[in-house]
């Protein structure tokens, strides 16, 4: 746990902002538990989003997967595959909240912009200007071969191609005066459009732009045109630290205000009681998260190939891995990674610390967001978004749909006491919860 300091406080009045990011395809979530929902049900959605309402969250995060998730060909079952529509899901709750932001997970590259644009713009319109799109890529050819075009798009032109979408989609937008519509056209080698659009404007203007790249192509992306980052740099103070003032120095590059783009990095937190609770409860989802089969799923991904029929509580394989590349099947943060030298590196550290195959894989899943007790997590979370490291925080519950109760509970009124945290929604958009500006094409 970081130790806050007060002598590094960039912008000492700033407050908390919180997202709850509900993935589906994951194995942080802990699906064994007898207190776990289907990820499928209506009732899981309705409870976690309401409960991060009372919460006064800023929004309601949803993925989105266009195809199951494989291992070597075959469906990986040892977690969550499948979820419904995050549009769909995120216009039932519309009816059924009256503040929170509603983020849909949609992809620039197996949509079209004009009908992506209507029905985001639809959303945004339901829910009285709640509505947030989180622009993803991808150019991945299992995914595509759902589509007919496995392998059509190369991976220099996935951010060309999703910034003209974005492009095309805030022409949409823009298409109503107030009175009448103007039809849309665009031609620009991506994309042939002739539209007249259907959706007035919202109260915000726009939905607003969440965008999750990470690579530099990615980060300029975002510099130029997202209004939230939603970042994997949620453990590490200074690791966190550096990657918001990179994105504040591209966006200023793009010619925006220092503080255009908001920092939200996923995390985890974990809450308890006392010091031995905090530690032992930590401990328990940690173990909960990567069960023997989900190591040796993880190591069997790096070495690409089965190894279900180790034992976990063994040595890593002796052999090198058979696959030079480490692939993107379970996700991307290993994805291009050289297999035969990350697992010599894994060797080398279960040899120096006597760790089994399972135990290596633990250690490397423990720094996992925050654990402690309410106190010290809000001393901690002010401390990272005071310093400068982030705006807040999309937290990824370990357990849905009562994950964030205890958040909602005990942390969110710690923070309260201390002044980094809103008593009462500041608008009734989710523009306003943020504290964005209006959106870039109409300032």
């Amino acid at each position: 746990m970081t130790t806050p300091s007060n002598g590094d406080l960039r912008f000492p009045d700033a407050v908390v902002h919180f997202g709850v990011f509900f993935q589906g395809v994951n194995h942080s979530t802990i699906w064994s538990d007898p207190g776990s929902g289907s990820q499928m049900a209506h009732s899981t959605f309705v409870q976690l989003v309401r409960t991060a309402e009372r919460g006064l969250f800023d929004a309601f995060f949803l993925g989105e997967g266009l195809r199951l998730r494989e291992q070597r060909g075959r469906i990986h079952d040892l977690d969550v595959v499948g979820r419904p529509d995050a549009l769909t899901e995120l216009a039932t709750l519309a009816g059924l909240t009256t503040h929170i932001g509603l983020v849909a997970t949609q992809n620039t590259t197996y949509n079209d912009p004009a009908d992506l644009a209507r029905r985001l713009a639809s959303l945004d319109a339901l829910s009285g200007g709640r509505a947030a799109w989180n622009v993803v890529t991808t150019d991945n050819a299992w995914t595509g071969e759902n589509f007919r075009r496995g392998g059509h798009l190369d991976h220099a032109d996935r951010y060309e191609r999703a910034e003209r979408f974005v492009r095309t989609a805030q022409r949409v937008w823009d298409s109503w005066d107030g009175e009448r519509f103007t039809p849309v056209r665009v031609q620009d080698g991506f994309f042939d459009v002739e539209f007249t659009p259907t959706v007035p404007r919202s109260p915000q203007q726009h939905p607003v732009l969440f965008q999750a790249g990470d690579s530099p192509a990615g980060r300029d992306f975002a510099a130029r045109t997202a209004d939230v980052v939603f970042s994997r740099h949620g453990t590490d103070h200074a690791d966190a630290l550096e990657f918001a003032d990179d994105i504040r120095r591209r966006t200023v590059a793009a010619g925006r205000p220092e503080g255009d783009v908001l920092v939200l990095p996923g995390t985890q937190i974990v809450v308890a009681d006392t010091a031995a609770e905090v530690e032992e409860k930590a401990r328990w989802v940690l173990e909960q998260q990567v069960t023997p089969a989900t190591a040796l799923s993880l190591v069997g991904q790096v070495w690409g190939e089965d190894l279900s029929h180790l034992d976990p509580d063994g040595p890593l394989p002796a052999h090198d891995p058979v696959i030079s590349v480490v692939d993107g099947t379970r996700g991307a943060h290993r994805t291009g990674a050289d297999a035969v030298a990350l697992a010599q590196r894994w060797r080398a550290e279960a040899e120096e610390g006597k760790f089994s195959l399972r135990e290596l894989v633990l250690h490397h899943s423990s720094e996992r967001g925050f654990a402690g007790t309410a106190p010290q997590l809000a001393d901690e979370l002010t401390h990272w978004v005071r310093s400068g490291a982030s705006d807040g925080f999309n937290v990824t519950p370990y357990l849905v749909p009562s994950g964030l109760d205890e958040i909602v509970d005990q942390l969110v009124p710690a923070l309260q006491d201390r002044g980094a945290y809103p008593t009462e929604y500041a608008g009734t958009t989710l523009r306003e919860h943020l504290g964005l500006r209006a959106p870039l094409t109409r300032r």
